[in-house]
């Protein structure tokens, strides 16, 4: 009996344990089914460390500008875009977190514009692919940032070539270059020259380059530009040696007021856009010649523009100088004499104008006699030799007098002095690559000024500047 009993007792226990585990399970069910998101769970098993925000995702595959015609026309409106994404030469790279010193509450500082960032800085012009091969370009590019250790180039835009048509640009060259120069992140110089002939003014001889009729056509030319490439254009040479005719033929001839007026117009259209970019004055062509038709001397000129308000409206002086057959070291009163030079015009009819150093130092006493600290930017420098080639042109025997190895010592000499002398704030060598450009031909100018000689060889003062370059680096830090 009392087994009996017992029995029934653990079946009844073991019923309402069914009973219960069953209520538990359908409970545990429809809490699950109600409650279960397919596309919640999804996204957690692809994306199981979700992005902090949008701006973190990693940039899209760099592509050329989309054509004009398939975007809507930008307003002409000047707005102030964000600052320039790339790094700052020589400078630390700005974050958003503060670094371990600071307190969580330090404000964060933004990425330094290229017009604060007044280290010393060189760079080179370097002329474009000529058969607009992008892995040409890239190797031209690559060179000069990886080997060289560079991290300026210049490129000439000619304004004539690129709007033959009002309105009509061709963005050919500048849809190639630039974002070669992005890629290797190297800032880019552009130095805007040449009216196109439905610009000039009326009447003017258009045998010779010169100035629009109106300025605002050539700010809003460069404002197009300056659009068009936002955050990679770092700095704009506005014209460049309008002291001679060659390049500024006016009906109101070589006038430093005239000049003036193109370069506020173009600074302040530029400023509204990117106050970042580096506003450098047109450099001047060191000349002897001062007839006030032809050409005007440049010291005189430079006073000049300095009178006409040239001060205000530049981020920084331009100059150009070529260095000729003298060391940079000299002034022009203290050349020692050298019999076997075969230009003899330093040795013979001392001027400012031979001498690199005097050239320099008389643009940078005048800007202080002005009671101005602007620095130069030396937008064009370098030295010839013809060694290697079949000889010079009339006019350019000094390349003659210049080897290979004095082009290398003055080369790295003029950016140690550069340097030293605190006054110059960008300079670019003259040049990397004319001299293949042009089949190494002794009729074009450009070519005994070419790091690449014949046979495609890279000549000393290649070696010079690299050199010259990682010593800096060194020094100064990257």
């Amino acid at each position: 009996m009392v087994t009996k009993t017992v029995f029934k007792q653990i079946r009844g226990f073991v019923i309402a344990w069914l009973v219960i585990t069953a209520l538990v399970c359908m409970a545990t069910f429809l809490a699950v089914y109600f409650t279960y998101n397919p596309e919640e769970l999804s996204d957690v098993v692809r994306n199981p460390f979700p992005l902090e925000s949008p701006e973190s995702e990693s940039e899209p595959e760099e592509s050329l500008p989309t054509p004009p015609s398939l975007t809507p026309e930008p307003s002409l409106t000047p707005t102030k875009p964000p600052p320039s994404p790339t790094v700052p030469v020589f400078e630390e790279e700005a974050t958003d977190r503060p670094p371990p010193t600071e307190t969580p509450s330090a404000t964060p500082q933004p990425t330094r514009l290229p017009v604060d960032v007044m280290t010393y800085q060189v760079g080179i012009q370097v002329q474009h692919a000529l058969d607009f091969n992008p892995v040409h370009q890239d190797d031209y590019y690559r060179s000069v940032s990886q080997d060289l250790g560079l991290r300026w180039l210049k490129q000439q835009v000619r304004w004539e070539m690129m709007e033959a048509e009002p309105g009509e640009i061709d963005w050919s060259i500048l849809d190639f270059v630039m974002p070669s120069a992005r890629r290797f992140d190297i800032k880019m110089l552009l130095s805007i020259v040449t009216a196109p002939a439905w610009a000039r003014e009326p009447d003017v001889s258009l045998e010779r380059q010169g100035p629009p009729a109106d300025p605002m056509t050539y700010a809003n030319f460069v404002a197009e530009i300056v659009k068009r490439y936002p955050g990679s254009v770092h700095a704009i040479e506005v014209w460049t040696e309008q002291n001679i005719d060659r390049e500024w033929t006016s009906v109101h001839g070589l006038n430093a007021a005239s000049y003036v007026s193109l370069l506020r117009t173009t600074y302040e259209t530029v400023k509204a856009i990117d106050p970042g970019i580096i506003i450098i004055s047109g450099a001047l062509s060191p000349t002897g010649i001062d007839d006030g038709i032809g050409a005007i001397d440049d010291f005189r000129y430079m006073d000049a523009q300095i009178e006409a308000g040239m001060l205000d409206w530049a981020d920084c002086v331009g100059a150009h100088h070529n260095g000729y057959n003298i060391s940079p070291d000299y002034r022009y009163n203290e050349i020692p004499n050298d019999s076997a030079a075969i230009f003899r015009g330093p040795f013979d009819n001392p001027h400012h104008s031979w001498s690199f150093r005097s050239t320099l130092e008389g643009y940078a006493n005048r800007i202080r006699m002005a009671g101005y600290e602007t620095s130069l930017c030396v937008t064009k420098f370098g030295w010839s030799s013809a060694e290697g080639l079949t000889g010079a042109r009339p006019g350019f025997e000094f390349t003659l007098d210049n080897s290979l190895v004095e082009q290398a010592e003055w080369t790295s000499k003029a950016l140690s002095n550069m340097e030293e002398w605190g006054f110059v704030w960008l300079a670019f060598i003259w040049n990397f690559n004319y001299g293949p450009q042009a089949g190494f031909a002794i009729t074009d100018d450009n070519v005994p000024y070419s790091l690449i000689g014949p046979p495609f060889e890279f000549r000393p003062a290649f070696d010079a500047i690299r050199d010259w370059q990682k010593s800096y680096l060194d020094r100064t830090g990257p």
